[in-house]
């Protein structure tokens, strides 16, 4: 009897332990795609990836981070494009996904908190005037949990850099001090290291492209 649950241990640990090996294969390959996605439609089926990822591994909270994060960043190309009205939509998506990694992950992940952030930013610019009091207020509420959460956290430093970048002047922008904002994530990415391979790790190549834009692109 003992030699036979013996066997059976062991038999689960193995099985254990590839699904996990099947799980890290496949996340690191969709990871590896998010910064060779450039349209809207790259990322939404990118998201899409990430949620069936997530409906296999339902006790795992990255796939619904990264899920977010596609949407997050379809939101972001749409709004280059002009497709403001569309901004809605997308936050919604996100968030739906923000709130089952928070309700894996736990109330006190920097990573989370920067994610609604920029969910929020979306929603704010569907109407800047109207909604500066509203989302923005929430934007910047999240932006602060985030680094008190995780001051060292280059992703944190990018977005505050971004924010005080595309602000214009006369609201408090400043693109010298937002170039002088992505050195600081810049410096803060050499140091900083995920907790694993699979941990948020985006970011540098936007900090390195603002700090090598020549000067009159720049300003």
């Amino acid at each position: 009897m003992k030699k036979y649950l013996l066997s059976f241990a062991l038999a689960f640990v193995s099985l254990t332990a590839f699904a996990q090996a099947d799980y890290d294969k496949i996340m690191t390959e969709k990871i590896g795609r998010i910064e060779a996605c450039k349209t809207s439609e790259d990322f939404q089926t990118l998201a899409n990836d990430f949620q069936r990822i997530g409906s296999k591994e339902s006790t795992k909270w990255l796939p619904a981070y990264y899920s977010a994060f596609s949407y997050i960043q379809k939101g972001r190309t749409l709004m280059r494009d002009g497709k403001m009205q569309e901004l809605d939509a997308i936050a919604d998506q996100a968030e739906k996904q923000l709130s089952m990694a928070q309700n894996l992950a736990g109330a006190d992940n920097a990573e989370i908190h920067l994610l609604r952030k920029m969910s929020y930013s979306l929603r704010m610019m569907v109407n800047p005037a109207q909604r500066y009091m509203t989302d923005g207020a929430r934007a910047a509420e999240e932006l602060n949990i985030a680094e008190k959460l995780d001051p060292a956290n280059p992703r944190i430093a990018l977005i505050k850099a971004e924010d005080v970048y595309f602000t214009p002047e006369q609201y408090g922008g400043s693109k010298t001090k937002g170039l002088e904002m992505f050195k600081d994530a810049q410096a803060k990415f050499k140091t900083y290291k995920p907790k694993t391979g699979l941990d948020p790790n985006w970011g540098r190549a936007e900090a390195d492209y603002f700090l090598s834009l020549p000067a009159e692109k720049a300003k």
